[in-house]
């Protein structure tokens, strides 16, 4: 079983910035693809970002284009998403997801999910 644990999420003003990680353990692992979603209240969860071990080529949603940046550690299966001028609208609970689809941008393309961190940007 492999478990992916998240840490980084809080309270922040708006035009602050965020730390989010996840780290993956348990039986031996190389997920192609690692990514961050988010949900908010009566929305669906949506891609923020995500990283493919091959390549690594990362792809990002159009919201957080310039101010999100993912990355991977691959030796410590660990991926982060650095969160910079952030706002209101990016206020949701932040799911790390890993899996070994060649698929990336739909939740059922992943097969491991973290416990998720909330992320609340106070205007």
């Amino acid at each position: 079983q492999v478990q992916l644990v998240e840490s980084g999420g809080g309270l922040v003003q708006a035009g602050g910035s965020l730390r989010l990680s996840c780290a993956a353990s348990g039986r031996a692992f190389s997920p192609n693809f690692m990514a961050w979603f988010r949900q908010s209240p009566g929305k669906e969860r949506e891609l923020v970002a995500a990283h493919q071990r091959s390549t690594g080529i990362t792809y990002d949603t159009d919201s957080v284009k310039g101010r999100f940046t993912i990355s991977r550690d691959n030796a410590k299966n660990t991926v982060y998403l650095q969160m910079n001028s952030l706002k209101p609208e990016d206020t949701a609970v932040y799911y790390c997801a890993a899996g070994i689809a060649y698929s990336y941008r739909a939740p059922n393309d992943y097969t491991y999910w973290g416990q998720g961190t909330q992320v609340t940007v106070a205007s």
